[in-house]
């Protein structure tokens, strides 16, 4: 389940930014990768390359004018890499202050010379059986776009096959196609999670029809946690690409028509979404009424046992009573009449149970 964990030195470096100058770098998150690296890829119809360096080279801002510069960084620890990179392209350092804290919800910002683009990247960890959420940092520029990670993962390995083989239309494209394709990348991922969830859904709806427990109630209530912090992400993201749709200052109007498809996708999702916050919040209805009903089997089935031996017990306890005169002491059938009488009167009540359909 996607539980967040705040660990108590994030929550220290937190605290420590309040009262300082806005644009003061304080890298708040956790230091996911041990080797951070940037890859530069320049590429254009005809030709690319691609290099990986540990420091940011002194000419990152320097690009061909036929080129289009894609600059990912792996790893936003290094508040020195962060520097580099915001003096050569002159990022605001409101920007810089964002990028190295990695709690921020998906937003779209518009500067002088740039756009900047928060987003959260969703992957499925099949060792934990959790969600993971991380943070993508992204600069467009008009020949440029510079991306920030917290991760090593592979998620944008299938742009860089497409840059490399020439697929599609991304060599020909500009810049703002390019940040299109990590979008895309980053939307569609949403859709493995909500299957994923899906299958979760459907799992606990088995258990509340077969056997409801108190921990397919505890699967609820984490299941509902985990789509409240999806919802903080979903829809916020929406947000982003509609408001990217209407920047015609970066955005070339032969890319807007695949933002509407993006933002095609999000509706989807969104609507998926609430359909399965639906489902879960019909989902404690259903587990009080199981629960209840089974209550309610197991009440019925005492109270007909309590019921077909009132009779029974008071038989044996009129006949218990010590009395020195009583006509069936001297009557040797006597105890056996009256077993068989006890019996016929539970017999009776039993099909009398059954034609009022209480049993």
């Amino acid at each position: 389940m996607f539980i967040p964990k705040v660990k108590k030195s994030h929550t220290k470096k937190i605290s420590e930014k309040v009262g300082l100058l806005p644009g003061t770098l304080i890298f708040t998150g956790e230091k996911r990768v041990e080797v951070e690296k940037i890859t530069i890829i320049d590429y254009n119809e005809e030709t690319f390359e691609i290099k990986e360096a540990m420091e940011v080279p002194e000419n990152l801002h320097e690009i061909k004018d036929t080129n289009v510069r894609w600059v990912n960084v792996e790893g936003i620890s290094k508040l020195n890499i962060i520097e580099k990179i915001g003096k050569q392209f002159q990022l605001h350092p409101l920007t810089m202050e964002d990028i190295v804290n990695p709690a921020q919800r998906p937003k779209l910002e518009s500067f002088e010379g740039y756009l900047f683009l928060i987003l959260r990247i969703l992957r499925w960890n099949k060792a934990e059986k959790k969600i993971m959420s991380e943070q993508i940092s992204i600069i467009l520029g008009s020949t440029y776009v510079i991306s920030f990670r917290e991760t090593d993962s592979d998620i944008f390995d299938l742009i860089l096959e497409r840059i490399i083989k020439a697929k599609g239309r991304i060599r020909k494209m500009g810049s703002d196609y390019l940040v299109y394709s990590l979008i895309d990348i980053i939307i569609d991922n949403y859709f493995v999670i909500l299957e994923k969830i899906g299958k979760k859904v459907d799992k606990i709806e088995e258990e509340l029809v077969e056997n409801p427990r108190i921990e397919t109630l505890h699967a609820i209530h984490l299941l509902k946690r985990e789509l409240i912090t999806l919802r903080k992400i979903i829809w916020p993201s929406r947000n982003v690409v509609n408001s990217l749709q209407r920047e015609d200052s970066y955005i070339n109007e032969a890319t807007q028509i695949y933002l509407r498809d993006i933002y095609d996708h999000i509706i989807q999702i969104i609507d998926t979404f609430e359909n399965y916050r639906d489902i879960i919040s019909g989902m404690l209805d259903i587990y009080l009424s199981s629960v209840s009903n089974k209550m309610n089997e197991i009440m019925k089935v005492l109270t007909i046992i309590s019921t077909i031996f009132i009779p029974l017990s008071f038989l044996a306890g009129f006949y218990g009573m010590n009395f020195l005169y009583m006509p069936e002491l001297k009557n040797p059938i006597a105890y056996p009449l009256l077993i068989m009488v006890m019996t016929v009167i539970a017999i009776v009540m039993i099909l009398f149970f059954k034609r009022k359909k209480w049993l």
